[in-house]
């Protein structure tokens, strides 16, 4: 079993910058989705993919990336698990803005809650990692909650689950393929690229297609929605290759708990079952953190 790396004394500013700008755009997405509610889910998954493609050939010329594109496209094994993975982000987008539109906010912060448990879950399911004492503890506290929100709210979390498990699945895919998140991400757009087309061309024809039949400032709307999706993956990128894992692991809770927030903000019920479950989910991440902790040399200092 290898050795706990220590976390340095200095962090990268960049990374930290990097990440909490990931996160933070992550956590304020229900604005967007609620500024676009007008266009059905599907819709907006495609106009996702439609305007995330030009944006991001210029982020890969900007990095010097298109050759390592070019090589993957090469690679037919390379090929194959990214169409697999590209339409599992596709579900996991469609998912989260249908709870977004539906008033269920709650739902999907408590799925991004419960997503690096079910990471951990997937480890020991796929990859025969060992579960420490102290995440089968946070497994199962999340459980309880779930349960509790099932039996006592009457309400099955299944966005929760499907946004959890379906981003699960994604990163299980990607963990197949040897390729930066950039390039891996510029192509799943392309695969998923002419079908989305296609998909929008028909609304157009039906009459039913929200793009160019509303204000011109709805429609810079849509195509903000390319930047949207690619700006935060860039900035996740960085700060994943420049921090380590355990101090990432913290950060990325800003993300559903901002979320969360949004979810008060918007007047979205929240019934006595709801304050249980996040109290046992939070009781979890706080477990799931002390874990983490466990697992690194705790010398981290404040950045001067």
């Amino acid at each position: 079993m290898s050795q706990p790396q220590p976390i340095p004394d200095k962090l990268p500013r960049i990374g930290l910058a990097a990440a909490f700008a990931a996160y933070t755009i992550w956590g304020f997405f229900p604005i967007y989705f609620k500024a676009t509610a007008a266009v059905p889910p599907v819709e907006l998954v495609a106009h996702r993919i439609i305007w995330s493609l030009p944006f991001g050939l210029i982020v890969l010329a900007f990095r010097k990336q298109i050759a390592e594109t070019l090589s993957a496209f090469r690679s037919p094994a390379t090929l194959g698990w990214l169409a697999l993975s590209g339409f599992a982000i596709a579900f996991n987008w469609g998912i989260y803005i249908f709870a977004i539109q539906a008033d269920r906010i709650f739902e999907a912060s408590l799925g991004y809650y419960i997503n690096p448990l079910a990471y951990v879950i997937a480890g020991a399911v796929f990859f025969r990692e060992r579960l420490a004492r102290l995440q089968i503890v946070a497994v199962g506290l999340a459980a309880i909650g779930v349960t509790v929100l099932t039996v006592s709210g009457s309400v099955f979390p299944w966005i929760s689950l499907l946004l959890a498990f379906s981003f699960t699945l994604y990163g299980i895919i990607r963990k197949q393929v040897a390729i930066g998140a950039m390039p891996g991400l510029f192509i799943e757009i392309c695969v998923l690229f002419l079908p989305a087309l296609a998909y929008l061309f028909w609304l157009q024809i039906k009459g039913t297609g929200m793009f160019l039949s509303t204000a011109p400032s709805f429609d810079i709307l849509l195509l903000f929605s390319g930047p949207l999706t690619v700006i935060p993956l860039l900035f996740f990128a960085i700060g994943a290759r420049k921090l380590p894992l355990s101090v990432l692991g913290f950060i990325q809770f800003i993300g559903p708990t901002l979320q969360f927030s949004l979810g008060l903000y918007y007047g979205e019920a929240f019934t006595p079952a709801h304050a249980i479950c996040f109290a046992f989910i939070w009781t979890s991440v706080a477990v799931f953190i002390v874990s983490i902790i466990r697992t690194q040399t705790p010398t981290l200092k404040p950045i001067k």
